[in-house]
């Protein structure tokens, strides 16, 4: 993040972080991009170890009771180690928020405080084979017999689908609405498939499948039907981890790209030298710079929603510009990378190859890019529209204002 906005606080938080991603071990980097590590669980151990994980959650579950805007600290640095780490890092972020808004106090004590602490790994199953962005059209279902809950349906490209222990659901329990539950593997959870991916390799993306799934009716979150407020809640933190995450894959592939500019030569001079390499550098500082702000404001106005339970349409509009301009930068950023290294950026004698691969999964998931314009355009309409005349009238500042013979609308 910027550092005239960090406290001395955040900047030690920073530090910390620092230190456990230069903990995180080469080998584990090209064994996942390899796809020879399929779940990294000692990498989610030692950040808990660190107690680096739920930052943001209550210190009797094992947090340190901090807001969005220390988190975003953390998940920048976190960032540079790849899409594939940063979103299981972020994992506890996520399906712990659903926990710490809407769990019980057994729920939390069951479920969070071991997240938390590294004892259990978690995944979060939205997406279904038939439906990605139309998240509401899910098909998986939930019948009530006694006092459980039978889940019959699947979910597709779920983070975690190979190793996670506990799963956030969402399954259908009335012809119009949802529901969530944390369930866990032994419950019966299926693999069916295991996806070979782009980028972003090692988490395990699978496609898991619910045969006649007995959940305890405990494990329900909130209540029958409450579905839609959780996964209104949800998108904070899905998205506030995405942007962050982004803007440290694209500042690792910046700084990659300006030490090889430094040092590489072509016609006698560095080719930082050079008008074509150096404003693409400069592009780049400036767009993560305001992919940075963007961010910080949206952290701010999700730390002042947290307290009311749900997402303002304000909020939701600055975290949906968040993701959608910090990864669209995190892409802009790693493609001027690769152009300014040349033909070795395209090799994997440089790691900006495997960055690009990751940077293209981070436009399409947790959201489209596509989905986030029509959240923002959304919101900022019913914001303008339900203006209470507080500003100056800007349609009267014309020369002919009071011609209203001529605007015709209809």
């Amino acid at each position: 993040m910027l550092d005239v906005t960090l406290t001395e606080q955040q900047k030690d938080l920073r530090r910390q972080v620092r230190e456990f991603v230069r903990w995180v071990p080469r080998d584990l980097l090209l064994e996942m991009d390899a796809d020879q590590v399929r779940y990294p669980r000692e990498y989610v151990r030692e950040a808990a170890r660190r107690k680096l994980l739920g930052l943001r959650f209550p210190p009797e579950y094992g947090g340190r009771g901090l807001q969005w805007r220390d988190e975003i600290v953390a998940l920048e640095e976190v960032g540079v180690l790849g899409a594939s780490l940063g979103c299981l890092y972020s994992l506890v972020s996520i399906v712990g928020d659903a926990l710490h808004h809407f769990g019980t106090a057994e729920q939390k004590q069951k479920y969070l405080a071991p997240l938390i602490s590294g004892e259990l790994c978690c995944a979060e199953a939205l997406t279904e084979p038939r439906g990605g962005s139309d998240f509401f059209g899910a098909t998986a279902t939930a019948t009530r017999e006694g006092d459980t809950y039978v889940l019959r349906g699947q979910k597709r490209f779920i983070v975690g689908a190979e190793g996670a222990d506990i799963f956030m659901v969402y399954a259908r329990t009335s012809e119009d609405g949802l529901s969530a539950f944390i369930v866990e593997r032994e419950m019966g959870i299926e693999v069916e498939y295991l996806y070979g991916l782009m980028g972003t390799r090692g988490g395990g993306a699978g496609r898991i499948v619910f045969h006649d799934t007995r959940v305890p009716a405990e494990n329900l979150l909130l209540g029958e039907n409450r579905g839609e407020q959780i996964f209104n809640q949800m998108m904070i933190p899905e998205r506030m981890t995405s942007a962050a995450c982004a803007v440290g894959l694209g500042r690792a592939a910046l700084e990659v790209a300006l030490r090889y500019s430094n040092k590489r030569k072509a016609f006698g001079r560095r080719i930082r030298q050079f008008q074509g390499v150096s404003f693409k550098i400069a592009d780049s500082i400036t767009t993560l710079d305001a992919a940075r702000g963007l961010i910080l404001g949206a952290a701010a106005a999700a730390d002042t929603a947290a307290d009311r339970l749900g997402s303002t349409g304000h909020t939701r509009r600055l975290v949906s510009e968040a993701k959608k301009f910090a990864t669209d930068t995190a892409w802009e950023v790693v493609n001027h990378a690769m152009q300014i290294m040349g033909g070795i950026g395209y090799t994997n004698i440089y790691p900006i190859e495997r960055m690009l691969r990751d940077a293209r999964l981070m436009m399409i998931w947790t959201g489209t890019n596509e989905i986030m314009n029509l959240i923002i355009q959304h919101e900022y309409y019913l914001e303008v529209l339900a203006e209470t005349g507080e500003g100056r009238a800007l349609d009267l500042d014309a020369q002919e204002a009071g011609a209203t013979d001529e605007k015709i609308y209809e």
